[in-house]
This record gives C-alpha cells, structure tokens and sequence, in this order.
C-alpha cells in the first residue's frame, strides 16, 4: 500500500536566517523541500499551515462572486460593471498568489524570494483594482468630476508601481546594480530586518491610505447633502477597522513578540493577519457592490462613464510592468558578474 511520509519540521536555529520568522521558535519546514514535500505540508501543522488555508479557502469565494458577476445578464457590455469586474479579479487574484507563495517559499532561499515578490505584485494589482472601483462608486459627491477624481486612477497606477518595486527592493536590494563595487552595497531582509520592514510597510500602507482619501473624507469629514451618505456607511467603517487591524497586526508581531514560542502554529500575527485583511477584503467587496447598487442612478446622471483605458487597460498594464519589475528582481538572484578586478 502506498503511504506518503510527513516532511520533518525543524527549529528557527536549523533553518538559514532568511527563513526565520519574528519570535516564532519551532514549525519550519526544511528549506529545501521539494515541490511534493511543500503540498504534503499543507496536510500537517507547520508555522505555515493557517497562513496557507485562511487564504485558499477565501480566494475560491471570491472566485464565486466573481463568477456570479460575470453570469449577470448583459455585466460585461455594462461600462458601469467594468470596476467592479477588475477590482473582483484582484481579489481572486491576491489570496490565491498569497497561497502559492506561502506553499512553495522553502523550495530554496531563491524560491522563497521569487514566491514573495509575486505575492507583493498581487497586492499592489489589488490596490489598483480597489482605486478603481473607489473612483467609480466611492467618491462623495461633491468630488465626482473634480480634478483629484479625473487623477486619482492614474495616480493609483503610479502608486502600484512605486509599491511594487519597493516591497521586492525590501527583500533583496537593487539587484541591477551589482556591476559597481561602489553601489553594491546590498539591502537584504535577513542583514537589515528593521529597515526592510519599515520599507515594505511603506510599500503596503500608502496606496491603501490614497485610495481610501475619498472613503475617509465620506466617513469622517464630509456633512451635508451631497456627501453619499447612505445604508453602506455602517459596512465601510467596518471595512476600515479590519484595514486598520491588518496593518497594526503587520506592523506589530503581535502576539508572538510577547511570548515567543508560544504561537508558533496557531496564533501568530501572520495568521491574524491573513483573517483579518480577507475580513476587510469581504467587507469592502460586499459594500462597493451596495455603494454601486445605491448610487448607480444618481452616478449615471452625474459621473462620468468608465472607459475601458481606466479600467481594464489601466489594470492590465500595470499588471505588465509589475511583472517586468519582478522579472528584474528575480533576475537580480541568479546574475554573478565577474568582478570589475580595477575596483
């Protein structure tokens, strides 16, 4: 009879310093498992297996909703459906990514940076996806029109960018610039873990913060009649304390920082995290689609319609070049330059 052997697990001191997670002690699975080895793991309790599952499961609902978009009759030829649609694929897209990238990052030290830039990629293609669906439901109404409204995608477009190359620069450094000796000075994760974390939370909390401008200034600062207030304030601010929480979660290393070793398979901020950014993500999906259901003849009369180049053309090509830049990082792995023996 065929029976398949567990991987062993190992301690945060047999592991490479790359792989080491804040004050988690035991868990880890040998970093250089194989491809079989990384799916078996899914099936055992490792440092890794809540982070995994609390992200697949999720990433098949929102597949669903998107489904269920897609199936509507007439969505797709509806230019006022089309941010939805994008901001429905991101959602597919991040949790998904996130679970490939949680599943395979201890093939190799290589592997495990390549798996996380294509997990930051998607995170970044998500704050686009959610920019563009604020600029189409969101915004309050005495900003539909304005300048800041006719901006705020292109903007979130640069914002994707910027996010992106500084979440993967936060691992690994400028890899393009290893021909100088003077410029070579590299900036990895495991020399310069506090720098990195303040690069990589940078990364992740701008774009939220800009894209939520219009949300912010609806929720706690607009009055009077033109400002949309309607039944989905109560689901915003929900959305919001969940974003909050995913942050400080992130940022924190809470509740394992205080008693290191004890949260080492369930508990920990990273699964914490994962809830609550998937909390915040159903939130957000379940009030842009009342937003837009209880908006959507007032925004017709007076917004202006989504154009395919803001919405899936913008979308798509920053999917592009999030893809190149990735492309350039993991590059940055594998090239060895002869050394320049004149520097």
């Amino acid at each position: 009879m065929l029976t398949l052997k567990l991987p062993r697990l190992l301690t945060v001191q047999q592991v490479p310093k790359v792989f080491h997670e804040d004050s988690i002690i035991c868990g880890y699975r040998s970093p250089r498992s194989s491809a079989l080895a990384c799916v078996l793991s899914l099936f055992q309790m490792t440092n890794e297996t809540l982070n995994i599952w609390t992200h697949f499961l999720p990433s098949w609902y929102f597949l669903w909703r998107l489904g269920s978009v897609l199936i509507s009759a007439g969505s797709l030829q509806d230019p006022f459906m089309w941010p939805l649609f994008i901001f429905l694929v991101s959602c597919c897209i991040y949790p998904m990514m996130s679970t490939i990238a949680h599943t395979f990052s201890v093939m190799s030290t290589q592997a495990r940076h390549i798996c996380f830039f294509l997990d930051y990629g998607a995170l970044s293609l998500y704050s686009l996806g959610s920019a563009v669906a604020y600029s189409a439901y969101v915004f309050p109404d005495r900003w539909v029109n304005s300048s800041f409204h006719q901006y705020f995608v292109p903007w979130a477009f640069f914002n994707t960018i910027v996010s992106t190359g500084m979440s993967c620069y936060s691992r690994l450094g400028a890899p393009i610039l290893h021909y100088n000796q003077v410029l070579a000075e590299r900036f990895p994760e495991e020399t310069r873990p506090r720098i990195s974390k303040v690069l990589r939370t940078t990364a992740f909390a701008y774009p939220y913060l800009f894209d939520s401008i219009p949300l912010f200034y609806r929720l706690f600062l607009c009055s009077g009649e033109d400002c949309a207030h309607n039944a989905a304030m109560t689901m915003h601010f929900w959305h919001t304390a969940f974003a909050f929480l995913t942050g400080f979660l992130f940022a924190t290393h809470l509740p394992e920082r205080l008693a290191p070793g004890c949260f080492d398979y369930v508990g920990h901020s990273h699964q914490l995290f994962h809830v609550c950014g998937i909390l915040g993500t159903y939130f957000q999906m379940e009030v842009l689609i009342l937003d837009m259901n209880l908006r959507r003849a007032w925004l017709l009369d007076n917004g202006p319609v989504p154009t395919l180049s803001l919405t899936l053309g913008a979308w798509s090509l920053a999917m592009a070049i999030t893809l190149l830049i990735i492309a350039a990082f993991s590059w940055g792995l594998y090239w060895n330059p002869k050394k320049n023996k004149k520097l």
